[in-house]
């Protein structure tokens, strides 16, 4: 129980404050141990920090599976996505990927890897589903939609150093990605959306 309780909070910290500025003394301090008991479970800093990133992709996991169980048309599906995930990093001060290229590349790397096959899926059932729905364009390229789209959020959040900018070009990508694909039944879907901003 202790080491899930380490891991959580070092989490909530980590992407709070930023995973460089937070250290092992602030983590024991915020749970009331000694920084001995983490070193117990963690030899240093980075294991810590992958641990808590294999935590936040599972939570990513959770959130993406209990979308698709809503049974929502494929547009209202991305928006909530959007809606969901803000809400869980909705105390970043900078955004997590910017962060680890920027300290800890090794991770980073390794994070890009799991990140990468995670949206794939993703983004590939969500164009499958809008096709069916008459929502996206029967001859869209959906592994070329996939890709784009990928790059857009990728480059945003790797290159964007503040939390909230990156979350409103976020949602800009999103639209962009939408009106691309869109059908007018898709385009009349989008602009509802719109209307009600995440942001």
């Amino acid at each position: 129980m202790m080491k899930e309780q380490i891991i959580k909070t070092a989490k909530l910290m980590f992407l709070k404050l930023g995973f460089k500025s937070v250290t092992m003394d602030d983590i024991a301090s915020e749970i009331g141990i000694s920084k001995k008991t983490i070193y117990k479970y963690f030899s240093n800093k980075d294991i810590l920090i992958e641990n808590t990133i294999e935590l936040a992709f599972s939570e990513v996991q959770e959130i993406i599976i209990k979308i698709e169980n809503l049974n929502l048309n494929a547009i209202e599906e991305n928006f909530e996505m959007k809606r969901m995930f803000r809400e869980m990093f909705k105390g970043s001060d900078t955004s997590p990927l910017y962060q680890l290229k920027k300290h800890y590349l090794e991770i980073y790397e390794k994070v890009l890897t799991v990140q990468s096959e995670i949206l794939i899926v993703c983004f590939r059932k969500n164009i499958i589903k809008g096709i069916k729905e008459g929502l996206y364009r029967e001859n869209v390229v959906i592994d070329e939609y996939v890709k784009f789209y990928q790059i857009l959020i990728f480059n945003i959040n790797e290159n964007t150093a503040s939390g909230i900018e990156a979350e409103e070009l976020e949602v800009k990508a999103l639209e962009y990605h939408i009106r691309a694909m869109a059908t007018l039944a898709g385009i009349i879907e989008l602009e509802k959306h719109l209307k009600n901003p995440i942001i």
